[in-house]
């Protein structure tokens, strides 16, 4: 039998990485975790993964807890085994995907997991990914710098195409099928979202997530970026990535193929099963998640996507094709809209609306002429001057 494999979790605390920790707990004969972190908002938790798993290393990302943490470690410690290192402050992330792994999680949250991206492609780690931002911020920084096989998605949508492209060969696809819940407003017209409050947009019928995710999921900027990241990853073009609405989130995406036939990859809603899929791909975890019960009768729906209510996967899109630093923008901005989402400072639909305008002066300038990002400082600073964009132009009103 093969040793475990030995597996870093960025963003341990969080959703995603408590997830995976229960992967490895379920699968000790598989895995290894050997080094976590995360931001700080719960050391508890931190200090008690840590003591769990007996990694090697712990990183905290705020600089003014290193204190605390070992004193939490040393209390939470066995006396017969040896302290874990501390690495504290904002480099600790991007210093712990560095170190030595087979697969390092990556789920860290928003814009600054690029540089743990990078970081652990550059050590020949697999990179399973969780923080789709890095991605499409990156672009090309990402693409060119990974090996064939080093980048894995964690998100169900690209586990599901990546299962399902194994049906066929990359000339027989015809086009990739995203699917998505349609979020809480599936059906309803534009005008009916002008008064939507951030408590009914983070009333999501599937999935529990944070505020930017579960936000992102109400306006559909969440399947936009996921459209970018499935050009990223599987070298599709956009012309051949289509969205479909399914209520029922029991398929998690398809292909269809040059001859007719589409494959499906239908499963709970279970964020076990790609998270385990990621940590061995592609190998599969027996008992990840639960499978479907097809003793009970079920009726799953699809239906399109209404891009009038809903522009922000036309608008993904359109970013994507640009090209360059125009999905870093898309992104950067979309995340400052969501904070004046919910600190009341704009409304709903404004979200969406003030994104394509801080695309549309993108595009229109001289910055759109900078090509692919070549490091990520140009990253970086596309998205500083997104979010400075997105902050005068919402507060400038309607």
């Amino acid at each position: 039998m093969s040793p475990p494999r030995r597996v870093i979790v960025l963003g341990s605390t969080g959703s995603i990485g408590t997830q995976a920790i229960e992967v490895v707990r379920q699968a000790p004969d598989r895995f290894a975790v050997t080094a976590i972190c995360a931001g700080g908002r719960d050391l508890a938790l931190l200090t008690e993964q840590a003591a769990e798993l007996r990694v090697a290393a712990v990183g905290v990302s705020r600089a003014d807890l290193r204190d605390e943490l070992a004193a939490r470690l040393r209390d939470a410690w066995p006396s017969d085994a040896p302290l874990p290192e501390i690495i504290a402050g904002p480099p600790a992330t991007v210093e712990i995907a560095a170190r030595a792994a087979d697969v390092v999680l990556n789920a860290v949250a928003g814009a600054q997991g690029l540089r743990a991206t990078l970081a652990t492609l550059d050590a020949g780690s697999v990179v399973a990914l969780a923080n789709k931002e890095s991605l499409i911020a990156g672009g090309p920084l990402v693409t060119s710098r990974a090996r064939p096989g080093q980048l894995v998605a964690v998100d169900s949508e690209h586990s599901a195409v990546a299962q399902c492209l194994r049906g066929g060969s990359t000339d027989e696809v015809r086009r990739l099928i995203l699917t998505a819940s349609g979020g809480p407003f599936r059906g309803r017209s534009r005008a009916e979202l002008h008064d939507v409050s951030p408590a009914q947009a983070l009333a999501h019928p599937t999935w529990d997530m944070g505020q930017l995710i579960t936000t992102n999921s109400a306006t559909l900027v969440n399947k936009g970026l996921e459209l970018i990241e499935a050009h990223l990853l599987f070298d599709i073009p956009y012309d051949r990535i289509d969205v479909v609405v399914h209520p029922q989130s029991m398929v998690h995406s398809m292909v269809e193929f040059t001859d007719g036939a589409t494959l499906a990859q239908a499963s709970p809603p279970d964020m076990r099963l790609p998270i385990a899929l990621a940590l061995d791909w592609p190998h599969r975890v027996p008992g990840a998640a639960a499978a479907l019960d097809w003793t009970t009768a079920q009726s799953w729906t699809f239906e399109p996507l209404d891009d009038e209510a809903f522009p922000a996967v036309e608008l993904a899109r359109r970013a994507g094709q640009a090209g360059g630093c125009a999905p870093a923008v898309f992104n950067a901005a979309n995340e400052e809209l969501v904070a004046a989402f919910h600190d009341g400072k704009v409304g709903f639909l404004r979200i969406v609306d003030v994104v394509a305008q801080v695309v549309d002066v993108w595009l229109s300038t001289q910055h759109a002429a900078a090509g692919n990002p070549g490091t990520v400082e140009d990253v970086e600073h596309a998205e500083a001057w997104a979010r400075v964009q997105a902050r005068a132009i919402a507060a400038g009103g309607d």
